[in-house]
């Protein structure tokens, strides 16, 4: 079965709702024969610009990314029904290209975090970056003082 990633805005709304939502279109998924390999939550957040949906025009909404295996007429009906959901308000389908090679071994996850090889690679990667509260603008006028009276 192909791998797909399946964005989803849903509406705004509380936290078990939100819940009894995500578990029908979970429930949708594993009635097709697929299989949820990861679900992303990116949060709730303002929309882009404001969106009409079921007649209803929304500003905000949650932003969900499942990662799922399933066939190919399986998403399509997954599309179809889920054009259908009011609390769906946009919904894309990708087909995701990248394979999940992970060589990982029980030692080096039994390890403290600090001695990781990944944590220390994030390490050297932060000690590049110039630190945002410590850095203090230069200023190049030539001047021995500041003209905009600062």
């Amino acid at each position: 079965m192909p791998t797909y990633e399946v964005a989803l805005m849903l509406r705004a709304m509380p936290k078990p709702e939100l819940k009894t939502t995500l578990k029908r279109i979970s429930h949708a998924i594993f009635d097709r024969g697929g299989i949820i390999r990861n679900i992303e939550n990116l949060g709730f957040r303002p929309m882009p610009y404001k969106t009409t949906a079921h007649g209803i025009v929304h500003r905000e909404a949650n932003y969900f990314v499942f990662k799922i295996d399933a066939a190919t007429k399986a998403v399509w009906d997954l599309k179809e029904e889920y054009s259908r959901d009011v609390d769906v308000i946009r919904r894309r389908v990708f087909k995701s290209q990248d394979t999940c090679d992970n060589n990982c071994t029980l030692e080096e996850e039994l390890l403290p975090p600090a001695y990781r090889e990944d944590v220390q690679n994030m390490i050297e990667v932060g000690k590049t970056q110039v630190n945002r509260f410590t850095y203090k603008f230069k200023y190049n006028s030539g001047l021995d003082y500041y003209p905009f009276q600062k």
